[in-house]
């Protein structure tokens, strides 16, 4: 919602653009099979179309609405998910818009409990965390999807119907200059939260819904606080509730607030209401300079996902195949995760470098990740927005004994988003050799991006494949050449980097001696580490990555 008298996209300080209805092949009967169709073009969707662009994938990708997302949508992203803007082609603008951060703080009343410091290292490429709104991550994405000639950008076409076979599926489609049918090999639904998609095909997402409802309020003032994560409980502006306040570009504010239990949502959103609420948290914060109302809206936290995210030819990505709450900013960072999980399995797949059956490990590495995500969310929520008297009890006595004792400081924090560990995926085969190391990324987990000497960074050297990185005191062994040899004959995409300094920040990092190896899945995370090396393991790891279910 806006403030009265501003039209519904009507920012203080974006400016939509217009994108019109294109004419396309299938409007003059002219059909063809696509390779894949997105249906979305938030965040994921794109995400997805870049990634398969980077394989040579052409994707046809769809859009009801004539331009972006509106209003106060995703605001932080996650490092992995910066990584992943990184390897697509279109961090640039990001880094140099977004707001980097790593601390926040959390008050109960009056006091300071509770300090998060988000583990950093120097060596890291990127921050932990980075505040954008959602309208200038989808403008960033869309100059970088215009760029692309595999892209097929469609907007003002709107999905309204689908049949599935084995191996295709047939999407209808409306827009402006009329209705068509569509005819895909892959269909990927980024199409968000209440997805058509979904509903066509008679899907429904199961969990549990909670009884906390926040309200969201996009504020613009100049206010000199610096970029962290405030978390206030019981605070004066909102007695007995929740506060969250984030920092953004252009002097925007996001701060949610709790509703009081028994609270009408109709009165709670009233213009007068919100304008009241929120400054009575702005004088909480100490802010007595003028400000302006952007946009507001209401949301409850849920943890609801899809029992399987592929339908056949249909793979659910983003909100359409999970809804999580907020607390954590783990909503954005989770789908971003799924597009490029899914994007480069479908590269391998549809270039024919990959079994099909490689499709198989989206769900369970996808859905594990949600599933890790609820887990964390609804300790948060549960602390966040108390489902039970009970529950409000326990979080009033643990935050008054946080006032003095250490001991349950740690309750306050909001468990921010970490990147899931593919440790029990399908193509994680041998997990047991963590156990001959004492440092390092474990397999499954996401490999961290070190700095190099040369001031770049060792996952900026990676290509779009599986990566080997060897670890060696001097010129690899024959048995070691041999090795990388096969793994370059069975993925075209293959790269491999030799690590010579055993003594310095990348070993130490990667917890690695001499013929140590670690085998790199193209998400970058790790598909199989050795102490020393193991030939035949690294080729059956591989081959597990291309699709080969034998053990």
């Amino acid at each position: 919602m806006r403030p009265a008298g501003r039209g519904e996209l009507d920012s203080l300080y974006f400016s939509y653009p217009t994108f019109a209805a294109k004419a396309v092949p299938e409007l003059d009967g002219i059909a063809s099979t696509h390779k894949v169709t997105i249906v979305g073009a938030g965040p994921i969707g794109m995400t997805a179309a870049l990634t398969l662009a980077r394989y040579g994938i052409a994707s046809v990708l769809l859009d009801a609405k004539s331009t972006f997302n509106d209003g106060s949508r995703a605001t932080c992203i996650a490092r992995p998910s910066m990584q992943i803007f990184d390897r697509i082609g279109a961090v640039a603008p990001f880094v140099e818009k977004s707001l980097g951060w790593r601390h926040g703080r959390s008050y109960f009343r009056d006091h300071q409990i509770y300090r998060l410091e988000m583990p950093h290292s120097d060596d890291e490429k990127y921050l932990p965390m980075y505040n954008l709104q959602q309208q200038y991550m989808e403008q960033y994405l869309h100059d970088a999807v215009t760029a692309q000639p595999l892209i097929d950008m469609r907007w003002q076409s709107e999905v309204t119907g689908i049949a599935t076979a084995e191996r295709s599926a047939m999407l209808q489609v409306t827009s402006p200059l009329g209705s068509y049918a569509l005819d895909s090999a892959y269909v990927l639904a980024a199409d968000g939260a209440r997805s058509p998609m979904r509903s066509m095909l008679g899907l429904r997402l199961k969990g549990e819904n909670y009884e906390g409802r926040y309200v969201i309020a996009d504020v613009q003032m100049d206010h000199d606080f610096p970029t962290e994560r405030r978390a206030f409980f019981d605070p004066a502006g909102n007695p007995g509730g929740t506060v969250l306040i984030h920092k953004q570009p252009d002097n925007i504010w996001r701060v949610d607030y709790q509703l009081r239990e028994g609270e009408s949502e109709v009165d709670a959103v009233r213009e007068d209401n919100i304008r009241a609420r929120v400054g009575a948290i702005l004088d909480d914060i100490g802010h007595t300079g003028p400000w302006a109302l952007e946009w507001w809206s209401i949301y409850t936290a849920n943890t609801l996902a899809l029992d399987d995210y592929r339908h056949g030819p249909v793979i659910f990505i983003g909100d359409s195949a999970h809804i999580v709450p907020i607390f954590g900013v783990r909503g954005l960072n989770n789908g971003i995760a799924d597009a490029h999980n899914i994007g480069w399995k479908l590269g391998y797949v549809v270039n024919r470098w990959a079994d099909a059956a490689l499709l198989d490990s989206y769900t369970p590495e996808r859905r594990g990740a949600t599933l890790d995500v609820f887990a964390n969310a609804k300790k948060s929520t549960r602390f966040m927005t108390p489902p039970t008297r009970g529950w409000a009890l326990a979080r009033e006595a643990a935050l008054s004994l946080a006032i003095s004792h250490d001991f349950t400081r740690g309750l306050a924090n909001p468990r921010q988003m970490q990147p899931y560990t593919y440790a029990d995926s399908p193509l994680t085969r041998f997990p047991a050799r963590d156990g001959e190391f004492t440092a390092g990324p474990v397999c499954g987990a996401a490999a961290p991006n070190v700095r190099l000497a040369d001031g770049g960074h060792l996952l900026d050297q990676a290509g779009d494949g599986f990566t080997g990185i060897l670890f060696s005191a001097n010129t690899p062994s024959d048995e070691a050449a041999d090795l990388l040899q096969d793994l370059a004959a069975a993925d075209p995409k293959f790269t491999v980097h030799v690590i010579l300094d055993l003594d310095g920040a990348i070993a130490s990092t990667y917890g690695a001696g001499a013929n140590t190896f670690y085998l790199l899945r193209p998400d970058l995370h790790v598909a199989g580490r050795w102490r020393s090396l193991v030939p035949d393991e690294v080729r059956r790891t591989l081959a597990a990555g291309l699709g080969d279910s034998a053990p």
